[in-house]
């Protein structure tokens, strides 16, 4: 049975770009299928959903919270404030929303309000990115009604009986550019090649060792132009670093908020393996080499570039190992097109296009089974 019944539906994602565009994709879809959906974020004021959330279109609501230091830090001593005050603060928003369904992409943040939202009898669900489910994702599971994975290895660390096999949920706009008007609109030489790196959300330190090692072979002698999203952390000290008039066809920044116009332009990405990151070249077909993480839990950002690179979507760099080879390896990609097409096949054919609306339909078939069977 279907309905024209607005559903109130909350999303918490926060910390990291994992999280939240995956939970921006999903708040499309369920728009997409529901126009009359009213949707609303909780997230934190510090973080990159804080911006990110606005800009797709959505509001979002704060709740002050942070992650616990796995080393002691000053910062662990605000912890039970900060979780007390994100509980009664949880209470409060989920009082003034009157969400019919809550959604956790993990962060954080997912942590006090979907421990609210379970205790207010609220139908959850979650939506876990990684082969190694996060803590948040982890301590809701066991009162959700389902759990969305993109990966089966997930299930062995979940409720028996509550995951579905979906795949990582991407935003449709990262392929409504094409190349001529992304090289346009992003200001490069069309008659170049250009090599799209990115660190996560945050930025990766070992990346960016690695770029600044390489810049001169990559940028000057191999004459590729570059495209680096540095992170918010690390840019204004490689600012300071690199002589940025000295390379004119680098672009540095940030952060990349225009990413369908910078996925378009790329021959190849060097990227970390997380699960977003990994579902987002999937989308776009872009052969990368991909830097996993060594810092991450159950390793699982190493599992997912080797499981992309048994496919020949991909080749794998060890984080240790990337200032010392990352140019030799771009050399032989880059300069090799029937390579580099092969490795486009091979990561489209991995691709889980339609995971946010699939996700999007069976959440209205639940809420339609609750409310109207």
């Amino acid at each position: 049975m279907t309905t024209d019944m607005a559903y109130r539906i909350m999303i918490a994602a926060g910390g990291t770009g994992g999280h939240v565009f995956p939970a921006i994709a999903i708040a499309d879809a369920l728009r997409e299928v529901r126009p009359s959906t009213q949707i609303t974020f909780v997230g934190t004021k510090d973080r990159i959903e804080w911006h990110a959330v606005p800009k797709a279109g959505y509001p979002i609501r704060n709740i002050w919270i942070s992650g616990f230091h796995r080393r002691m830090t000053w910062q662990n001593l605000l912890f039970p404030f900060k979780l007390i005050t994100s509980i009664f603060q949880s209470f409060q928003i989920i009082g003034d929303v009157k969400p019919h369904l809550f959604v956790s992409c993990g962060g954080y943040v997912a942590g006090p309000a979907g421990w609210v939202a379970e205790k207010k009898g609220i139908p959850t669900v979650i939506q876990e990115q990684n082969s190694f489910p996060g803590v948040t994702n982890r301590m809701l599971a066991n009162r959700a009604d389902v759990i969305y994975t993109a990966f089966a290895q997930a299930d062995k660390w979940l409720p028996s009986g509550k995951t579905k096999l979906i795949g990582n949920p991407t935003r449709k706009a990262l392929t409504s550019v094409d190349k001529d008007t992304a090289v346009r609109r992003l200001r490069l030489d069309p008659s170049r090649k250009t090599l799209l790196v990115l660190g996560g959300s945050g930025g990766a330190k070992s990346i960016n060792d690695a770029m600044v090692a390489n810049l001169d072979t990559i940028h000057n002698d191999m004459g590729i132009q570059i495209i680096w999203q540095a992170g918010t952390k690390y840019i204004a000290a490689l600012r300071e670093h690199i002589p940025i008039s000295k390379y004119t066809n680098l672009t540095m920044t940030d952060f990349i908020y225009d990413m369908p116009a910078a996925y378009a332009t790329a021959d190849l990405v060097v990227s970390r393996a997380g699960a977003s990151s990994c579902a987002e070249l999937m989308l776009t077909g872009k052969p990368c080499v991909l830097i996993p993480s060594p810092h991450v839990a159950g390793n699982h950002q190493m599992m997912n570039a080797k499981a992309m690179a048994e496919s020949g979507a991909a080749v794998v760099l060890a984080d240790a190992d990337a200032s010392g080879t990352l140019a030799s390896i771009v050399r032989g990609l880059i300069a090799d097109s029937e390579s580099l097409a092969k490795m486009a096949d091979s990561i489209r054919a991995l691709a889980a296009p339609n995971a946010a609306l699939d996700i999007a339909n069976d959440i209205f078939n639940r809420l339609d089974k609750k409310y109207h069977s």
